[in-house]
């Protein structure tokens, strides 16, 4: 069974794809945080701002097959020109996702686009995999389309994870985890500012904003 919290259409916000129309589709449950507040402060992560909880969300639910989850997903996606693309997200989506559920995406046309923390081996047949470590945790994937760290962690700065090759290396600025979804954050604009500096000293690194929140769409 799968379990998602939400699947919507939308554009990626953000990375090396920002601005590319993707079917979001975000699992239930993760494995560095529960995503309940009272558990936050000993959480691995935990400064996540995202609700992952449940299946209560937009187009959210249980689907007992990979199929049934691919002709959600694919019912979601506008009937237009252009590959479909699809965005596994979460929580962590592969505690979920696996090889039959890519397979049945594949079968409907989708690419297939993972955002992990890395934790856990990603299956067979994913076609843009980006990863995004969390504080101490241990990362299993040592190489990806796309390195996106949320800037800074104390724990998870840049020269740790000098070992995993990447296409494309980002810095996110991580944002304060009470803050609106827009409007003003001293935190982020501090941390951005942070960043900005980051990479203008080791260029390698490029910048990411969310680009979803700025434009204020979901």
């Amino acid at each position: 069974m799968y379990r998602v919290k939400e699947a919507f259409y939308t554009l990626q916000g953000e990375g090396a794809q920002a601005g590319r129309a993707a079917v979001f589709c975000r699992f239930s449950k993760c494995n560095l945080w529960t995503g309940r507040e009272k558990d936050r402060a000993n959480a691995v992560c935990n400064f996540c701002d995202t609700d992952f909880v449940g299946t209560d969300g937009q187009n959210g639910g249980r689907f007992e097959t990979a199929e049934a989850m691919a002709d959600h997903i694919q019912r979601l996606w506008p009937d237009a020109a252009g590959r479909p693309y699809v965005v596994c997200t979460g929580g962590e989506p592969l505690l979920q996702l696996d090889e039959p559920l890519i397979a049945a995406l594949h079968h409907r046309g989708f690419e297939v686009g993972v955002e992990t923390n890395g934790t856990l081996p990603a299956p067979a047949g994913i076609d843009w995999l980006c990863v995004s470590p969390k504080a101490d945790a241990e990362v299993v994937i040592e190489s990806c389309d796309e390195l996106k760290l949320v800037y800074p962690q104390p724990l998870a700065m840049p020269e740790r994870f000098e070992h995993i090759h990447a296409h494309h290396y980002f810095l996110s600025p991580m944002a304060s985890p009470s803050a609106p979804a827009a409007g003003d954050d001293p935190v982020k604009q501090s941390n951005t500012r942070k960043a900005t500096d980051y990479c203008l000293a080791h260029p390698r690194w490029r910048l990411t904003l969310q680009m979803h929140k700025i434009i204020g769409i979901d």
